[in-house]
């Protein structure tokens, strides 16, 4: 079957990021935080689809950035300018991305850990 192939390569593929880049495993820690986050503040269902979709294009933005960079490497192991500004725009790519989870999270979240210890204050 076709379909199940693609998901083995699929599968393969985000393994190696999660294996192989630093960055991926912290955007997953903090993914996995903002999902039991979610849970436990009890987020209403679109709040969570962008608490969700921000994990997604976080995570789709660093495994594109890791595959290009992983191409670029194999064109040129020499210094070269042209190489080192496309890594710099894709690794800016990742960091907007997680600026704005951030700031999902930020609008997500705070309100409801506010409410939270407001009491105590």
């Amino acid at each position: 079957m076709v379909a199940l192939s693609s998901f083995k390569y699929a599968l393969r593929g985000l393994k190696e990021v999660i294996k192989s880049e630093r960055n991926a495993k912290i955007h997953l820690v903090l993914a996995f935080l903002a999902i039991i986050f979610s849970i436990v503040l009890r987020v209403g269902v679109l709040e969570f689809l962008f608490v969700f979709t921000s994990i997604v294009l976080v995570l789709f933005a660093e495994i594109v950035n890791t595959a290009i960079e992983k191409t670029l490497d194999l064109i040129s192991q020499e210094n070269n300018h042209a190489i080192q500004i496309t890594k710099d725009m894709m690794a800016a790519a990742v960091l907007l991305t997680a600026i704005g989870a951030i700031v999902v999270a930020c609008i997500v979240f705070i309100p409801r850990l506010i409410e939270i210890i407001r009491p105590y204050i």
